[in-house]
């Protein structure tokens, strides 16, 4: 199975991206390929409601690090999974994380058409479970609109730091996700 991985902290070895090492290591493991898109490293412009890609079957007016993530045979329509990766910011996912989302855009209705699954593997510093609510929900409303198949979520609360993180299940739980999928 080919996953793309879309990450989103700013980070780099923050909690986040250790889940998303674990999660990677688990599907490498199951024999799986996985390729990394760091969004908070990538310039990506927010999408500009342009219509260009309307216009030019689903290309973008914008020249940026997201044309191999886009098009018909770019990586995430190639991906049998598209794992999200997001530090909790102000009850959603980061904006470095929003603007490829909203970018998906210019792939339109094409994304119902593939048999996709999605994951999301997010990380909080509040240990109340409302708190992902509305990330988790932002998630479900995507993948009900892609028409893809939910594969899982690991939501790690109360894990502002690496060290909180890993005296938890959470790492381990992303292992065996990565790990599980078929």
């Amino acid at each position: 199975m080919k996953i793309l991985m879309i990450t989103g902290s700013p980070r780099r070895k923050g909690t986040s991206n250790t889940l998303a090492a674990r999660f990677e290591e688990g599907a490498l493991a199951a024999g799986h390929t996985v390729e990394r898109f760091d969004a908070a490293r990538a310039k990506v412009g927010g999408c500009k409601a342009c219509y260009y890609c309307r216009k030019h079957d689903g290309e973008c007016a914008q020249k940026d690090d997201m044309i191999p993530l886009l098009g018909e045979d770019g990586k995430i329509m190639s991906a049998d999974f598209i794992v999200f990766v997001t530090p909790l910011y102000y009850f959603g996912m980061s904006a470095q994380l929003k603007a490829v989302l909203d970018r998906f855009y210019a792939l339109g209705r094409k994304l119902r058409e593939r048999d996709q699954k999605a994951i999301l593997l997010a990380t909080a510093g509040d240990d109340e479970e409302w708190v992902v609510g509305g990330l988790a929900e932002q998630f479900r409303d995507v993948c009900r609109w892609a028409h893809w198949q939910e594969a899982g979520m690991v939501l790690a609360l109360g894990c502002h730091e690496v060290e909180q993180l890993t005296e938890t299940s959470y790492p381990d739980d992303a292992y065996r996700l990565g790990a599980s999928l078929v």
